[in-house]
């Protein structure tokens, strides 16, 4: 086969390979792509198509957020494991890019599904609802841990699972059944955190377990919900139905209000089935 040698324009080489021709008139400019000839009487440059593996290496590499500066070391010295380091370091940061990206999807969601809820809940009718098991990371609290403890608390965890920000995770606070059935409404032993990265087993990690749920909402200042919970009662009264584990409220509309008034607290309480029941009772 004879070795191909024709010659392209500035303009033919960009349009082949996508790209400006300033771009590459940069590149010769700044040392790191020359073109294989210039025209000594008028200074064009002319490339051949030898050089399109190296252009799209580096075009390649830019997308990988390379900088200049790396790339020009690495055309100093170009070699099969040079280039398979630098494209191990870029690949482990555009996955972690993407493992962020997959989080901020699921932020989006849940903030999205609140919105349809508040557009067609019935802040007076409590339902049940089947929700997925879900690990969360949780804190422990008491009667003496103030709000804005609560707050400090959440956004050093968030930050210690590497979260851009307070509203990447979804969070909240835990009640025991077992004081809601003594009416010790108040009585909050944990914040709970559920964070949209995969994370590694540690301490408080805590399974919020898949099944059935009531599901009922408040609205206004917190001093209010223990109405709320005795209404839950109530209705899990009469519905012969058994609350287990604990309570889970959240927050779902604290973005789009500017009162307290209009605060929206949702409550998910898991419900023991028929079977669990009996046992729990045995017990």
């Amino acid at each position: 086969m004879k070795e191909n040698t024709k010659l392209l324009t500035i303009g033919q080489f960009a349009d082949l390979h996508g790209i400006n021709k300033k771009t590459l008139m940069w590149y010769d400019q700044i040392g790191l792509f020359a073109p294989a000839a210039v025209n000594p009487e008028n200074g064009y440059r002319y490339y051949n198509y030898h050089q399109s593996s190296i252009l799209e290496t580096i075009l390649l590499l830019r997308e990988l957020d390379v900088s200049i500066k790396e790339i020009q070391d690495f055309m100093n010295n170009r070699s099969a494991f040079s280039l398979k380091c630098l494209l191990d370091q870029k690949i482990a940061e555009l996955d972690c890019h993407i493992a962020n990206l997959k989080a901020i999807r699921e932020t989006m969601r849940g903030q999205r599904q609140n919105m349809e809820t508040l557009l067609t809940m019935d802040l007076s009718k409590i339902s049940m609802v089947e929700k997925e098991e879900r690990y969360l990371v949780t804190l422990e609290i008491n009667d003496d841990t103030s709000f804005d403890k609560q707050v400090e608390m959440i956004t050093a965890e968030t930050k210690r699972h590497h979260l851009r920000r307070l509203h990447d995770a979804a969070y909240g606070t835990m009640i025991s059944t077992e004081d809601l059935y003594h009416y010790n409404f108040n009585h909050y032993c944990k914040l709970f955190i559920e964070i949209p990265l995969p994370i590694e087993q540690c301490p408080g990690l805590f399974l919020r377990p898949k099944g059935t749920y009531l599901r009922a909402f408040h609205k206004g200042a917190w001093e209010g919900i223990s109405l709320k919970y005795q209404e839950i009662l109530s209705y899990a009264k009469d519905h012969k139905l058994t609350l287990s584990g604990f309570s889970y409220e959240m927050g779902i509309n604290e973005n789009v209000i500017d009162s307290m008034e209009d605060y929206i607290t949702q409550i998910e309480i898991p419900i023991l089935k028929a079977n669990e029941t009996q046992h729990h009772e045995k017990c």
